[in-house]
């Protein structure tokens, strides 16, 4: 009869600790596997947080230059109108007589003298700065410049 509650005690005893032992494995490697997975998932959306901030970095770049390169060309816009104006100023007859004779001569005669200062200058007949270069341009720029607009009309 001892030998019996031996038995009977120790089937059950044995059983219900082995299942207590397996229970708690088991919940210890599931505890161990769902922190892994939370340190994963908290990595990955780190890294994905990383990669939206730089991308939002990116784009806010990209529309600050695309705002720059937008201003720059409204300023070249006006100032290529204010040039056109200006050169369209110069050839409008104002009705006094000796002031649109002179602005009559004025033009071909300083378009003259940069073609002639740039001639000499190249073949090495004088010596001329950057400024009289640049000066005889501007001046060039505005006598053909007019020339070409007044044949268009405008």
């Amino acid at each position: 009869m001892l030998s019996a509650l031996f038995s009977f005690l120790g089937g059950s005893v044995f059983r219900m600790i082995w299942g207590e032992v397996s229970s708690w494995l088991t919940a210890r490697q599931q505890h161990s596997q769902e922190m892994d997975r939370m340190k994963l998932q908290g990595e990955l959306e780190a890294a994905a947080h990383a990669r939206n901030l730089e991308a939002i970095r990116v784009q806010a770049d990209m529309g600050i230059k695309v705002i720059e390169v937008q201003a720059q060309g409204e300023v070249d816009k006006i100032a290529a109108e204010g040039w056109l104006e200006a050169v369209k100023a110069t050839g409008r007859a104002i009705g006094v007589a000796w002031v649109d004779a002179w602005n009559a001569v004025i033009r071909p005669g300083t378009a003259t003298w940069a073609l002639a200062m740039l001639t000499l200058g190249e073949f090495a007949i004088i010596k001329i700065s950057d400024n009289v270069v640049q000066i005889a341009g501007a001046a060039l720029g505005i006598y053909l410049a007019d020339r070409a607009l007044l044949k268009r009309g405008k």
